[in-house]
């Protein structure tokens, strides 16, 4: 009888244990994902650029090269011997 009685309890603190955590489980990960994310912004200072532009507006922050080639080049010239 003690055998039947053990299996019993094992079984119903399983089930109860899947309920429970399936009730608990949002409240928990929901918890454990805004610490990691208040983790992440104080890691990187939460600091996002604030700047006046428009949404749509495209900005280039490199300066061109200056050309020094002629502007007729084509390439590098390679110079090489057939082999037969």
């Amino acid at each position: 009888m003690g055998l039947l009685k053990t299996i019993f309890f094992i079984l119903l603190f399983y089930y109860a244990f899947k309920v429970i955590a399936k009730f608990l489980a949002p409240f928990l990960l929901a918890k454990v994902a805004d610490t990691m994310q208040k983790k992440a912004e104080q890691q990187f200072g939460g600091q996002q650029p604030k700047s006046n532009i428009r949404e749509g507006e495209t900005i280039i922050d490199k300066a061109p090269k200056n050309q020094s080639q002629s502007k007729n080049s084509v390439g590098e010239y390679v110079d090489f011997e057939e082999i037969d």
